[in-house]
């Protein structure tokens, strides 16, 4: 299923990807001015469907298949006390999710969406990328491809999140070393590490910026900086994309991985929306860099997919408006 073998042939797809279908786009836009409401009644929800119209090539769409994935990596760099929590916590958490005991289980139900959980080596954690660059090419290549091919083809709408103790870590390197700025600009608590363990982990960031920064495109940066389930989630974005799958992006660490397809191809995440602003510090800053406004803030800072899960219910409630409405002319209604 895996249409690349390596880093240039992950590049080629995605500087040679589709584009959103503009008649359906004006279609909806059509339609969106036709339907028994003020103007703009209904704010970004009108956005939202044309959005959705345009990349699903389909002027009166639904949302009936939403897809969550949830990827797992270990984090060489935990092991420097980056995280309040031990990185055996990652393999408990999967075997959670596989039981149906966390957040996202209950949000994926609640939304109607399917949920996947990949496990990515974890008990081979990344390099420590204040001495290496944290992954091979090959190691980033496997990760892409696991993302890739955990796509479901028949799939209307997609969200991707993340498990792995430390990850913010790599999320803080890969926003500072891609939009500027300095370590302590990018590095938050994550899972609550208090002052002293902030200060370890903005020293990580900054080191690893030093070693890194600059040597290459976004994906030579997810190599270096990242760790593999990051490099999946972009994989898994990047699918979608080819797909013409819609993409919920989640939080901090996921929008950091969709990041580096923005710093490596113009336009590759045109079929993307924020599902929210989480209560990591640096993730309003990295969507504004993307120029990408959530929809919901509601302080969540869980990972796992959680907070573009919940958004999934807004894009549902979007098209359920602007398909299932109807027309001043079908109403009846003066006006239209």
């Amino acid at each position: 299923m895996t249409e690349f073998s390596d880093l240039d042939g992950f590049r080629a797809l995605l500087n040679d990807m589709p584009a959103a279908d503009d008649m359906a786009r004006t279609g909806a836009a059509e339609r969106n001015g036709q339907l028994t409401k003020p103007p703009g009644a209904l704010g970004r929800l009108e956005d939202v469907a044309q959005w959705y119209a345009g990349w699903r090539g389909d002027a009166r769409p639904l949302v009936t298949a939403p897809q969550i994935i949830v990827f797992a990596g270990n984090h060489g760099v935990a092991a420097q006390g980056v995280s309040a929590f031990p990185p055996e916590v990652t393999e408990q958490m999967v075997l959670n999710f596989e039981h149906g005991g966390a957040a996202i289980n209950q949000l994926a139900r609640a939304a109607s969406a399917s949920l996947n959980v990949h496990a990515l080596d974890l008990e081979r954690p990344t390099e420590d990328f204040t001495r290496r660059p944290a992954m091979s090419e090959e190691d980033v290549t496997r990760a892409l491809a696991v993302g890739w091919d955990a796509v479901d083809a028949d799939a209307d709408l997609l969200v991707v999140g993340e498990m792995g103790i430390g990850n913010t870590t790599p999320a803080a390197a890969l926003a500072a070393a891609l939009v500027g700025g300095d370590a302590a600009d990018w590095t938050g608590r994550g899972t609550g590490v208090d002052d002293a363990g902030l200060e370890i982990k903005t020293r990580v960031v900054a080191e690893g910026l030093a070693l890194h920064k600059g040597q290459g495109d976004g994906l030579e940066t997810l190599r270096r900086l990242g760790g593999r389930e990051l490099a999946a989630m972009a994989g898994a974005i990047a699918r979608a994309r080819s797909l013409r799958i819609p993409v919920i992006l989640d939080g901090f660490i996921c929008t950091a991985a969709a990041a580096c397809l923005a710093h490596t191809a113009a336009g590759a995440l045109d079929h993307c929306i924020a599902g929210h602003m989480s209560g990591e510090g640096a993730h309003g800053r990295l969507l504004a860099a993307l120029d990408k406004e959530p929809l919901l803030a509601l302080g969540m800072r869980l990972g796992e997919a959680s907070g573009g899960a919940l958004a999934i219910q807004i894009v549902k409630a979007a098209l359920e408006c602007h398909s299932g409405m109807a027309t001043f002319a079908e109403a009846g209604v003066s006006g239209g």
